[in-house]
């Protein structure tokens, strides 16, 4: 068959759109989010300090650490209807300051009690804003794309600490400047970017391709026709309303799927820097340098697993892989006597754990749309979240009751298997059937 020009020409133009929007859009929207997770798992590198200054026990911090998620958890999917019904600029805007002001304020923490109110609140100034930017990337992006996407935008996670560990651990040193502790200086500095970006999301940020004034019409002409032609092929399973979400079996999977995935990945990025100060004999910085190593190898391989699922158009064994991986590779750290040996363990851990990501955020939306995709991505965000308080909480647990890692690191594994297993056991889901699984 001969060639068709003109449709040749429409892929072309409509290729040439997407580029755009990645080199737009994605840089923006990734320092975003490195500012967000940054919030979020700064306090692993304070415990350092802060416990013993508050007298916080290793079950109290876990405890603590992990309470974000049960604010985020209650206000996720209310958040996310928010940023459908008035836009992305406003409501990430509002996110970011909300969030920026708490975190600066967990410089006041001065014993158990408020350690846990600033990090319930914590949650509750950050709910909404992963999700949403998730919900956000499909007005952008068509299903072949979006696992790329995804994954440029979620290395923010793994360059975020890529940052956070030399950078925490030199905060950490200023401890007396200005009669505050290091821990104090570091919720501060780290928590201000938040509250000076939400200028540039109100002023940057477009709420769709029809309101970027970076696109010209043609572009903005071929992204609307194909989302639009997209969305037409999953409006005959009448999958737009909230109802259809959370009635939906393969939802409340892909959270259970998702809660396995997280229990893995906050239980290493919570406790990396106490598990690392354990090998003896480091200052604060150097547990920061090395604390960096497997967010960098993680950072790399997210990338590399997103692109050739999204080749591929295949997902499931894109999701399961690198999930058994890094879950075996934990328990390998479990086991390891050897220092090196248990960080090189967990820096392949974190990698295959990370790689999950990209495949696994291209699922709810190609069966989901409008209000049930935006309900839908936040409930499977926020229940698989609730992993993000019960991990960090039960390792804290035995670490102070075993008075060693070990336990709580096969605990982690066992469970990041457990989301290899489930992804194996996953039904079609790139074209959604009438009803039901």
């Amino acid at each position: 068959m001969l060639p068709n020009p003109a449709i040749e020409d429409d892929l072309s133009s409509e290729n040439a759109a997407y580029s755009k929007v990645r080199w737009k859009l994605l840089p923006f929207l990734f320092v975003l989010y490195v500012v967000a997770y940054l919030d979020r798992i700064n306090v692993g590198f304070a415990s350092l300090q802060m416990n013993r200054e508050l007298g916080l026990s290793e079950a109290a911090f876990g405890f603590g650490a992990g309470v974000f998620f049960i604010g985020y958890f209650v206000f996720e999917v209310p958040s996310n209807l928010m940023l459908q019904r008035i836009g992305a600029r406003v409501w990430i805007s509002r996110i970011m300051l909300s969030w920026g002001v708490v975190a600066m304020a967990m410089m006041l923490a001065r014993g158990t009690k408020s350690f846990y109110l600033l990090r319930f609140l914590l949650g509750v100034a950050e709910a909404g804003f992963f999700p949403g930017i998730i919900f956000y990337l499909t007005h952008w992006f068509p299903a072949r794309e979006r696992a790329r996407s995804v994954s440029m935008f979620m290395t923010a996670t793994q360059v975020a600490g890529v940052i956070s560990g030399p950078v925490s651990g030199a905060l950490l040193g200023m401890r007396g400047v200005w009669g505050l502790s290091g821990w104090q200086w570091l919720f501060l500095a780290e928590g201000l970017p938040a509250v000076i970006l939400r200028i540039a999301v109100a002023l940057y940020l477009p709420n769709g391709p029809e309101d970027a004034s970076w696109l010209n019409a043609d572009e903005r002409k071929s992204l609307a026709a194909g989302l639009a032609l997209e969305r037409e092929g999953r409006k005959t399973w009448n999958n737009h309303t909230l109802a259809y979400a959370l009635a939906n079996a393969r939802v409340w999977l892909l959270a259970l799927l998702y809660f396995t995935i997280v229990f893995g990945h906050y239980g290493i990025a919570l406790w990396l820097p106490q598990i690392i100060k354990g090998f003896g004999g480091m200052s604060d910085l150097r547990v920061g340098m090395l604390s960096s190593i497997p967010f960098i190898a993680a950072a790399i391989t997210m990338v590399v697993v997103a692109k050739h699922s999204d080749s591929r158009n295949e997902r499931r064994w894109h999701l399961a892989i690198p999930a058994l991986v890094g879950g075996f590779a934990l328990a390998l750290a479990a086991a390891a006597r050897r220092p090196m040996l248990a960080l090189a363990a967990i820096t392949i851990a974190e990698a295959g754990v990370s790689s999950t990501a990209g495949p696994f955020w291209t699922l709810p939306p190609s069966f989901l749309d409008g209000a049930a995709a935006a309900g839908g991505i936040a409930l499977i965000n926020s229940t698989g979240n609730l992993a993000g308080f019960v991990g960090p909480s039960v390792v804290g647990l035995i670490k102070q009751l075993t008075h060693s890692f070990a336990g709580g690191l096969l605990l982690m594994a066992a469970a990041i298997i457990a989301a290899g297993l489930i992804a194996l056991a996953l039904p079609e889901i790139e074209r959604p059937p009438s009803r039901g699984l």
